[in-house]
C-alpha cells in the first residue's frame, strides 16, 4: 500500500519546497533557514530511530551516510538558494533542476545498467519539455544577475547544485541501500546540517525574524520536506530504477506553479496548463515499463 501512495506524496510535498522557499524570503535567510530545517529533521528521525531500536550504521559507513544526505540535500539546497539571491531567477534554477532526471537515467545507465527503453527516455524529454513550457512566462519576465558574484560563477554553482542533488541520489543505490531508513535519514540530514551550518556562517547570514510564517515554514520543512519527502525519494530509489523514482521531480515545478497561483495568485496561464499535462504524459511515460 506505501509504495501506490509514495508517488503522488513525494510529488505533492517535493513542489512545497518552491512555495516554502518564496514564503521565508522576507523573514529568514536561506542557510540559516536549512541549518534549522535539517537539525530539527535530524532530532526528530533520530529520536524515532531510538525510539524503535533501529540498527545504526557503522562508523565507516556513518561517514559515508553523512556525504550522501550533504550532496543530496545541503549542497542542493544551499547552492541552489545561493544562486536566486546572487539574482538567478528562480524559474531559470527550478529549469535547471529539471534536469537532474536526465542526468540520473544517463549515469544510472553506465553505474548500474538501468537500460531505459525508447518510450521512458521520450517521457524524460518530455517532461523536461513541459517543466520548460510551465516556467517559460517567468524566465522570459525575469531579468539579468544583480549580485555582487560574477555571472559565470553564479551559474556554475547553480549547475553544481544539480550535479550534486544526482550524485546524492545515485549514492543511495550504493551500499548505503543496506541500512535502515530511520537512521540512515537521521545521518544524512546530519550532513546536511553540516553543509548549511558552513554556508551560514561563511556567508554571514544571521536574518530570523520570528513570526507566524518562520515557525509554520520551518516546520512543514522539518517534518514534511527533509523528514518525509527526501525520506521517501531515498526508499523510492532503494526500491527500483533510480531513473524512475527522480522522473517524478518533473511534476514539482508544474504542480508549484499552481500552488503559487493558490497562494499568491500567481499568473497561470494557457501556456503553463499544457506544460503542466506535457510534464505529466512525460512523467507516464517515463514510468511505465
Amino acid at each position: 500500500m506505501l509504495s501506490s501512495f509514495a508517488a503522488p506524496v513525494f510529488v505533492f510535498l517535493w513542489s512545497t519546497g518552491f512555495i516554502v522557499a518564496r514564503a521565508i524570503t522576507l523573514y529568514v535567510d536561506p542557510n540559516l533557514y536549512l541549518l534549522a530545517r535539517f537539525t530539527g529533521t535530524t532530532l526528530l528521525l533520530g529520536a524515532i530511530a531510538l525510539i524503535a531500536r533501529a540498527p545504526w550504521p557503522k562508523p565507516s559507513q556513518a561517514a559515508r551516510h553523512l556525504f550522501a544526505g550533504a550532496l543530496l540535500q545541503g549542497v542542493y539546497l544551499g547552492a541552489g538558494y545561493w544562486a536566486v539571491a546572487q539574482g538567478m531567477a528562480a524559474g531559470i534554477m527550478a529549469l535547471l533542476g529539471a534536469l537532474q532526471p536526465l542526468l540520473t537515467a544517463a549515469i544510472a545507465a553506465r553505474l548500474f545498467g538501468e537500460r531505459l527503453s525508447a518510450r521512458a527516455w521520450s517521457g524524460l524529454v518530455l517532461g523536461l519539455a513541459g517543466v520548460a513550457l510551465v516556467l517559460a512566462p517567468k524566465i522570459a519576465a525575469s531579468g539579468t544577475l544583480h549580485g555582487s558574484a560574477p555571472p559565470w560563477l553564479v551559474v556554475s554553482v547553480a549547475l553544481l547544485a544539480v550535479v550534486a542533488i544526482t550524485a546524492g541520489t545515485l549514492y543511495q543505490k550504493s551500499s548505503l541501500a543496506g541500512a535502515d531508513i530511520r537512521s540512515a535519514a537521521t545521518l544524512q540530514n546530519a550532513g546536511a546540517a553540516l553543509v548549511a551550518m558552513m554556508l551560514a556562517f561563511s556567508l554571514g547570514e544571521h536574518r530570523f525574524v520570528s513570526s507566524p510564517t518562520t515557525w509554520l515554514a520551518l516546520a512543514w520543512g522539518i517534518v514534511m520536506l527533509s523528514g518525509v519527502a527526501a525520506t521517501l525519494l531515498v526508499w523510492m530509489v532503494r526500491r527500483g530504477d533510480a531513473s524512475r523514482a527522480t522522473a517524478l521531480m518533473f511534476l514539482a515545478p508544474p504542480l508549484a506553479a499552481l500552488e503559487g497561483y493558490l497562494a499568491f495568485g500567481e499568473r497561470l496561464g494557457p501556456i503553463q496548463l499544457a506544460g503542466f499535462a506535457l510534464a505529466l504524459a512525460g512523467v507516464l511515460l517515463a514510468r511505465s515499463r
